[in-house]
């Protein structure tokens, strides 16, 4: 008899996590046991699992270095999906500099790793703009804020998180989230399966409040062929760096200021599938977890 699954979720996130029920039958109609495990429960057996695929870590971000060290060691006991390699990378956002070099089209970021820095930059202009500041490795909008011409807070939220030993990245606010929303796309395996259409969250002007998740707008959507084109630019991208297609990543994409779509994140580690708004995109994930076995 073939092992089960592990869905790797969290404590806090699995009663959350509305894709999991969705698998655990997906997987169970092809007689795959599922099982939904707290990726820190210390009593699990991970060599018991054929296979440990990273769902709902969401918590992840305020044990980054035990996050990264479980990683590790899961990897020893059985087949982690995505890969060790693969999440280290994409957990922190300052990966979109290789994308940028790699010619797809980014919204425009600026990094800032240290208070001296952020001193040569305080008079810049920039921050009297409508801008997001956010730190580079965070999940759920935690410590995410949109500042409107106001470069005082901007400056007092950046320096807060550079004191808190984060590395910040600082964007402009994209306009036309305001009404179109993201585009978020599925890929297993290299192949798309479906899109949605998520609402601005910053669009109020009311900064998120820090916690596991947010309560986010989701829509079914029909991705435009030119987001389709963006988003197999960032699939070969992700082959050629790693030798092969990751097991699931989304893309999330904004229509930028010239009116085409740029890559506002590409998630690899503890995206949302949002299955419930694509009929038979649980049984495509299956499909694509067996084709991997």
């Amino acid at each position: 008899m073939p092992r089960s699954i592990a869905l790797v979720s969290s404590a806090e996130a699995r009663h959350h996590d509305t894709d999991l029920s969705y698998l655990v039958r997906a997987f169970g109609d092809r007689g795959i046991v599922a099982d939904i495990i707290d990726w820190d429960d210390a009593t699990t057996d991970w060599s018991q699992y054929e296979m440990a695929i990273i769902r709902s870590t969401w918590d992840y971000h305020r044990r980054y270095n035990e996050f990264l060290s479980w990683l590790d060691i899961v990897s020893k006991e059985t087949v982690l999906r995505n890969s060790a390699e693969m999440i280290r990378w994409n957990t922190d956002k300052q990966y979109l500099s290789e994308l940028v070099e790699a010619k797809i089209p980014v919204i425009p970021t600026l990094f800032i790793s240290d208070v001296d820095d952020l001193t040569d930059l305080e008079s810049s202009a920039m921050f009297t703009e409508d801008i997001v500041v956010k730190p580079t490795i965070s999940a759920g909008s935690n410590d995410t804020e949109r500042h409107q011409g106001d470069a005082v807070r901007a400056v007092a939220h950046i320096r807060s998180l550079l004191d808190n030993g984060k590395v910040v990245m600082v964007q402009p606010y994209q306009r036309f989230i305001d009404d179109r929303g993201e585009t978020g796309m599925l890929y297993f395996n290299g192949r798309f399966s479906h899109a949605f259409r998520k609402g601005a969250i910053l669009s109020s002007g009311d900064n998120v409040k820090n916690g596991l998740f947010v309560e986010e707008e989701i829509t079914p959507r029909d991705a435009s062929d030119q987001e389709l084109e963006v988003g197999a630019k960032v699939m070969r991208f992700v082959r050629k760096k790693f030798g092969a297609a990751p097991l699931y990543a989304r893309v999330d994409l904004v229509r930028g200021s010239a009116g085409v779509p740029i890559l506002m994140e590409l998630e690899m580690a503890e995206p949302s599938f949002f299955l419930h708004t694509s009929l038979g995109s649980a049984e495509r994930f299956a499909a694509a977890v067996i084709a991997r076995r």
